[in-house]
Order: structure tokens, then C-alpha cells, then sequence
């Protein structure tokens, strides 16, 4: 939520400020606003928010709290699903500002709504009225003030007005709307906002010009979501602050459902949060998942039971197998040596997610400025490919270092400069050698600088002195010459310098970017299993409904459900015998052989209840039974009535789930 308010404060404070350019001059009466009044223009703003639709509630939720707290109380905001006409938008519209409930079918033939005890007629005229009313309450106590000292608001505030989705709105409610609205803007400081999810033209797509010039619009663009999931990763998941942290193909899953789905920041958000509860509720050793303040006390309550399970992890076996005998004993028999080294591990780990994230920064700042992103432009994608393999051994790497290696003086000396300021607010404490080697480099830059300039000079003379030689054959020679070393000449110094900036940064990828899953306990921070995120967040309707109706006993945990492969249960709910039948059918399925065979299947455990009643009112019964389950059948899409044939249905689905 922090981050959300920060992305989007510049794009907030603008429209405050337009909101009180529109409202001083209403306020004020100025010749401007007089003009507009005359032309019948209401202020508009056209908000464009991205196509990422499920984030826009949360914006437009922020935006009226902040509007609310420094511009006007009367805030509406009007989706089109509730608003099919205009006389449907004027209820709404009124019953948002006058804080009562409207119930929008119970009015379908009335246009009134109710307000303490009475009844005020939908229309501009009564909201007019209301408006008048409201604002000669709040101004009657301070007439000559411009703002009164007891109120957040201005005298007369405006009424906002915000379409959260104007593209889903018809055309003729929009139009109606403006065009009542701007015959009484001299009597109402209407102010509209167009929240818009594709492009501004969608305002000219839907209205006219006619309608279109009654509006003064003013155009905000708020930031991309791809920008906005940028900040959310490099906020959350790249800072040693929290010590729970995403597996490469956690990660991987979560960024492809935003960039081929959605583009929703929230529902990435959603699963992060859905990560933690399965991290911390599957794995019992989570409990060391904390900060280093409380690291000590929580290794140190461990049981035996949890001792052991630290020693089952992959990880750790890998580590007792590369100490000493000695220590091994004593790793897999003594817990409280066994308490002790899992400390310091856990104390390694956090300080190896410091030195990651720095020296990960440092290196996208050379690769994102290199020509076709060999390792990607997002910082996200070197931290995926970072943690799923080691990246000096990739061929995008490779790539990236030869690419480095044919870099200028001024982006290399710039991306040193940045570097150093990013292991300068490090909390990490290996890195003074590493500012000291960084900073000697900056020095030995200028100093080729002020090299540059005699040599310059040294340049210029021997081309003065090549001009002098007239002679062709003195001058062939001398050309000569200049190739022959040129194919001969060695490195330049800038060049050699260069050579070993690069090097030296790939010796820091190789010392601190090694991926998280070499590393010792790296289970208990990292969240892998990307199978169960998978299930949990793509859905695959078609499964689940096989599932259901094949095999109840999955969902429903009844004991008496269970059942072998292929036999049919008689204590299963009807549609699910009814569905398991029509499994065993081909294209078409004769509806009395159906109904049969369910009755075979019902009477099995209705034998005894059979005999009581008369075979009438059993066939009755199962006979409406059946026709319930196959109606289900045809709703969920499983079958469908067959021309050919009255008594048949056609099936509709194939294969195996």
C-alpha cells in the first residue's frame, strides 16, 4: 500500500491541482470560468490507468480518500454495470452524494430516492437544490472567508464525478449526461473524471463533437504497470529487509501470469502473499524464516524433532558431507553443536542475500545499458536467471561481457559512479575494498583524460607535418607505415583499463551471485514449489469439474463416497452418477437407457425404502431426480438436445482430463 501511495502521488497532487484550478475559478468568478460557463464546458479529466483493470478499484479508492481530505466531500463514483441508463446514473449519482441507499431495481418505475423521510425526485434540478442547501449550511458561518477555519474544503466545493470504466458506459447515457450537466454548470462546480483503460480517442471514439466540445479536457497518464511491478519486485523481493524470499520458478510463474494475463500488479501481490502461507504452513522449519534479532532465540527453542528435520534437508546433507568426520559425528548426533552451526549458517545466508542484491544492482547497471539486452532490460529477469543457474556460465553472459568490453569512457566512468553508490548505502560490510578498487579505477580514468589531451596535440602535429609531403611516393610511404602499425599496435591504456573494469566485475559476479540454491538451508527462506502456486493460481475449470463429478470423495471427504476405479457408486449425488453413465456412452445417448440405468444404480441402496412405498411413487421420484441431474449436465455444457432424435442427447465432450 506504501509503495502504491508513492507510485502515485505526482500523478494525485496534479489532479488536486487541477481540481483547484477548475474550483477557484467558479469560486472566484473570473473572466476564464465565465467564458467556459458561456461555452457550457465542464473541467474533465482523462485518466488513463493501463489495461491492468483489476488494479484500478484500489487507485480510484485512493484518489477519493485524497480528494476527500483536501479538495470536496461530494464524490461519486459511477460504474458502468450500474448505471444501463441515465435515469439509473442519476440515482446513483445522487444517492452517493446525499449518503443514502439506493436500490436500483425497487426504482425502476419511480424516480425518487429516499433522504431521511422524504422522498426528492431524481433530477439536476433537485441536486441543484441539495447542493445550494449543503453549501449555504457550511458558508453561513464565515460569508467573506474563502475557506473556512473549522473545514478541510473550500466554500462551495465541486461535485466529482468519476466513470471508473468510460469504456464499458453506452454511448447515450454519456451523452445525456454531459449535455444535462453542462446546461447547469453555472449553477453546479461539476468536475468529471474519465477513468480510461486504453486511449484517450476511446472520448472521441464515443462521443461526438458536439458533446465532446461541452467538455474541457485535460489529459493524466499514471505510471505503466510494468513500471509499477518493477518497483513492487525491487521493493519487496530484492532487499535483505525481509527475510522470505521467492525460488526462480516461484517467481517465474507469478511474472508470467502478470505479463500474459492480467498486467495486475494486485494479483501479483495476491500470490506473494499466497507463497507465505503455503511456505509457512507446509514447512515446519519456518520458524528460523525471521530477522537476526530474533534468530538467536528461535535456534536456540528448537526441539529434537525439528533438529532432525534440519538434518533431512538436502542442503544441509550436502554440507555435513563436506566437513570432517569429527564434525560430521557431531552434526548428526548433538544437537547443541547442531543448534550452534545452523546459526551461523542462517547468519551466512542473510549476509549472502546483502552481497547479492548490491552486486546484482551493480551488474544490471552494465547490462541494461548494452544494445539488444543480452541478460534482459528488467533487473527481475537478471534476478531470474541469477537464481536459476550460475550466470557466468550462460551464453547471454558471455555475450554481455564482450559487449562491456566495447564500451566508451564516459557510460563506463558513469556506471562506475553508480556502482559506487550502490555499495556505499549497502549494508553489507565486505565491500570497503571493493569502493577503494572502484574509486582507484574513477582516478586512473582521469588521468587518461588529461593523457588524452597531449596526445591529441602530439596527433595533430604529425598530421600537419604528413601534409608538408607534397611528393606521392613520400606519401604512399608514410601511409604504409601508419597501416603496418596499426595492425601491430597494442592495446591503448584506455583499453586496457577497460579490460580490467570488466574483469573485475565479473570476478564480483562470481564470488556474490551465486545461486541461492547452492547455498546451505537455503529451504527455510526459499519458497520452490512452484507446482502448487501453479495449481492454486491457473485454473483449469474442465479438471476440476471431471474431478468433482468422476470422484466426489476429492472434495466432499465422505467416507462413504470412496469407491474403486471404475465402479459407480450409489451414495454419490445424482449428478455424479448421472455423469459417470454418460461417460460410458457414445456420441448420442438415449435418454430411457439412461434413466434405467440410473434407476439400477439408485434402487441398489433404496431397495429396503422401495418396498415400503408403492414402485409408482419411487419411479416418480428417482424419474424427477434424473431429470434434475441431467438439466445440471446440460448447464455445466456436457450435453445438449439432439435434432436428430426427441429422445436422445448429443454429447459434447471427449478425452480424458
Amino acid at each position: 500500500q506504501q509503495i502504491q501511495e508513492d507510485l502515485n502521488k505526482q500523478l494525485f497532487d496534479n489532479l488536486v491541482s487541477f481540481l483547484r484550478r477548475s474550483h477557484s475559478e467558479f469560486q472566484e468568478k473570473k473572466t476564464e470560468w465565465t467564458c467556459r460557463m458561456k461555452s457550457r464546458e465542464i473541467p474533465t479529466a482523462a485518466l488513463v490507468l493501463g489495461v491492468n483493470v483489476t488494479d484500478h478499484d484500489l487507485t480510484f479508492r485512493s484518489l477519493s480518500e485524497v480528494l476527500q481530505n483536501n479538495i470536496t466531500p461530494y464524490i461519486a463514483l459511477l460504474e458502468a454495470k450500474d448505471c444501463p441508463g441515465i435515469k439509473n446514473l442519476v440515482q446513483k449519482l445522487m444517492g452517493q452524494l446525499m449518503n443514502c441507499y439506493i436500490d436500483v431495481d425497487s426504482l425502476e418505475d419511480e424516480d425518487y430516492v429516499q433522504v431521511s423521510q422524504n422522498r426528492v425526485r431524481c433530477s439536476m434540478t433537485s441536486l441543484i437544490n441539495w447542493y445550494k442547501s449543503v453549501t449555504k449550511k457550511t458558508d453561513s458561518g464565515t460569508p467573506n472567508k474563502k475557506r473556512t477555519s473549522s473545514s478541510r474544503h473550500w466554500q462551495s466545493p465541486p461535485v466529482v464525478v468519476i466513470f471508473k470504466d468510460m469504456e464499458s458506459f453506452t454511448t447515450k447515457v454519456l451523452q445525456d449526461f454531459i449535455v444535462i450537466s453542462s446546461q447547469h454548470i453555472c449553477e453546479l462546480p461539476l468536475v468529471l473524471i474519465f477513468g480510461i483503460a486504453t486511449s484517450p480517442m476511446i472520448i472521441h471514439s464515443l462521443l461526438p463533437h458536439s458533446v465532446s466540445s461541452l467538455l474541457c479536457i485535460e489529459l493524466f497518464q499514471s505510471l505503466s504497470c510494468k513500471e509499477h511491478l518493477s518497483t513492487v519486485i525491487d521493493k519487496l523481493l530484492l532487499t535483505a529487509k525481509f527475510p522470505f524470499k521467492l525460488g526462480e520458478k516461484v517467481l517465474q510463474v507469478l511474472i508470467n501470469i502478470f505479463l500474459y494475463h492480467d498486467f495486475s500488479v494486485q494479483n501479483f501481490i495476491k500470490g506473494f502473499q499466497l507463497c507465505i502461507v503455503e511456505h509457512f504452513y507446509s514447512q515446519p522449519l519456518s520458524v528460523l524464516c525471521c530477522q537476526l534479532v530474533d534468530l538467536k532465540k528461535r535456534v536456540n527453542s528448537l526441539s529434537h524433532h525439528q533438529c532432525e528435520n534440519i538434518r533431512r534437508l538436502p542442503s544441509f546433507r550436502r554440507y555435513v558431507e563436506s566437513q570432517v568426520s569429527e564434525n560430521q559425528i557431531a552434526l548428526l548426533t548433538a544437537d547443541d553443536f547442531l543448534k550452534e552451526t545452523v546459526q551461523k549458517l542462517l547468519e551466512d545466508l542473510h549476509v549472502y542475500h546483502e552481497n547479492y542484491v548490491s552486486v546484482l544492482r551493480c551488474l544490471h547497471i552494465f547490462t541494461s545499458s548494452l544494445p539488444k539486452y543480452p541478460l534482459g532490460k528488467q533487473i527481475r529477469d537478471l534476478h531470474c536467471t541469477c537464481l536459476e543457474n550460475q550466470v557466468w556460465e550462460t551464453k547471454e553472459y558471455e555475450s554481455s561481457l564482450q559487449l562491456a568490453r566495447m564500451l566508451n569512457k564516459s557510460d563506463l566512468v558513469t556506471m562506475l559512479q553508480q556502482c559506487v553508490e550502490i555499495f556505499l548505502s549497502s549494508s553489507g560490510k565486505e565491500f570497503d575494498k571493493t569502493i577503494e578498487k572502484l574509486k582507484e579505477f574513477l582516478t586512473q580514468f582521469q588521468k587518461l583524460e588529461a593523457e588524452a589531451f597531449q596526445e591529441q596535440d602530439v596527433s595533430v602535429s604529425s598530421q600537419k607535418e604528413l601534409q608538408k609531403k607534397t611528393d606521392l611516393y613520400h606519401l604512399q610511404k608514410t601511409l604504409l607505415e601508419l597501416k603496418e602499425s596499426r595492425r601491430s599496435k597494442k592495446l591503448t591504456k584506455f583499453e586496457m583499463l577497460r579490460f580490467e573494469v570488466v574483469d573485475y566485475i565479473d570476478s564480483l559476479v562470481r564470488n556474490y551471485l551465486v545461486p541461492a540454491h547452492h547455498k546451505t538451508l537455503h529451504e527455510i527462506a526459499y519458497f520452490n514449489t512452484a507446482s502448487v502456486l501453479r495449481g492454486h493460481l491457473n485454473a483449469a475449470p474442465r479438471i476440476a469439474l471431471h474431478t468433482a463429478l468422476n470422484n466426489p470423495y476429492c472434495y466432499l471427504k465422505n467416507q462413504a463416497l470412496q469407491s474403486d476405479g471404475g465402479s459407480i457408486s450409489n451414495k454419490a449425488p445424482d449428478i455424479c452418477i448421472v455423469y459417470k453413465l454418460h461417460l460410458e456412452c457414445g456420441r448420442l445417448i438415449n435418454l430411457v437407457d439412461w434413466l434405467e440405468a440410473f434407476s439400477t444404480v439408485v434402487m441398489a441402496v433404496e431397495g429396503s425404502n422401495a418396498e415400503a412405498a408403492s414402485s409408482d411413487e419411487v419411479d416418480d421420484i428417482i424419474h424427477a431426480r434424473f431429470i434434475r441431474a441431467v438439466s445440471e449436465l446440460e448447464l455445466l455444457g456436457f450435453i445438449k438436445p439432439s435434432k436428430q432424435k426427441t429422445d436422445h442427447v448429443a454429447r459434447l465432450t471427449w478425452g480424458g482430463c
